[in-house]
């Protein structure tokens, strides 16, 4: 009883949030006088795509930033950042509402491990200050590439190890790992890293259910997201052209995702997410060998 009482806390916290990033927005756009119909339907395609992906684990902010450029959404590129933590902020709010309903998940799991990766993130920025990003992006490229392969061993292995979902929730040791992974992660994602794939390979390798993740990663990236958008909002950094449609699109590919991803074979699932840890591993790798970036940039995924 007492859990099902947090979780619809939790749920209310989420819903609350969202109608004040929503108003947040509208007061925001009348007062620079935007339409908000305005490019919505190439807005509505972006969202659709990014946040049906965000949704299945993928993240949204590399196909949301292949797709602004592909299409020379921005007339600056200092908009980027601001941009899809703000137009992916709503639609992240809606997966976070879905998987607390959707997954069942210990709140003794779910309330420390995203208070550890908030912790982290608040923090994240003095730490990561004076860090190289690109070696940050080669670790992190090669420690996902060897967790990767340490899951396929073990799926290849046994089977259907992650088919149970009798364990709903980390406890003793693991759950302390846990909150390390993800006081890491937060500040981590600082420095533009994102917190999906290490979570989902995290949970699978200590034979949690994958999709135990999902609320954890979901409410990590709500709750930072909301913070970094109200910073880009107040301080001018977004393009408002198409935004709405953005939201709209992205609402909308979070539902029909969800129902996807809830549906899906566990045993797929988890080869599923063996293939992202390897695309993300490329992804970093290959942007590690980028020259050194002269500013941060704050994302979740």
């Amino acid at each position: 009883m007492t859990e099902q009482l947090v979780l619809r806390a939790l749920q209310a916290i989420l819903i609350i949030a969202l109608i004040g990033m929503a108003i947040l927005y509208t007061v925001s756009m009348r007062r620079n006088k935007i339409n908000p119909l305005r490019k919505f339907v190439p807005g509505f395609l972006i969202g659709f795509i990014t946040d049906f992906g965000d949704t299945l684990g993928i993240g949204s902010f590399a196909t949301t930033t292949a797709l602004f450029k592909g299409t020379k959404w921005l007339d600056d590129d200092r908009k980027l950042p601001g941009t899809m933590n703000a137009a992916h902020a709503i639609p992240v709010f809606v997966e976070a509402l879905f998987f607390l309903s959707a997954v069942k998940i210990e709140v003794t799991t779910l309330v420390p491990m995203t208070l550890a990766a908030i912790t982290g993130a608040a923090f994240g920025t003095r730490i990561t200050a004076n860090w190289p990003v690109r070696k940050m992006q080669r670790g992190l490229s090669i420690g996902l590439a060897l967790a990767a392969i340490a899951m396929l061993i073990k799926l290849l292995a046994n089977p259907g190890h992650a088919d149970s979902m009798a364990v709903h929730g980390l406890h003793g040791w693991l759950l302390v790992l846990g909150l390390v992974v993800n006081f890491t992660l937060g500040v981590l994602m600082t420095i533009g890293l994102g917190n999906y794939t290490p979570e989902l390979i995290f949970f699978s390798l200590v034979g949690v259910n994958p999709l135990v993740a999902f609320p954890v990663m979901m409410m990590d990236a709500a709750m930072i997201m909301m913070t970094s958008a109200i910073g880009f909002v107040r301080t001018g950094r977004i393009e408002w052209r198409g935004f709405t449609g953005i939201i709209v699109g992205g609402v909308l590919g979070v539902i029909v995702a969800a129902t996807v991803v809830t549906g899906i074979n566990i045993t797929v699932l988890s080869y599923f997410i063996v293939a992202l840890a390897a695309y993300t591993a490329f992804n970093l790798y290959r942007d590690s060998r980028e020259p050194e970036p002269a500013d941060i940039i704050n994302t979740d995924n």
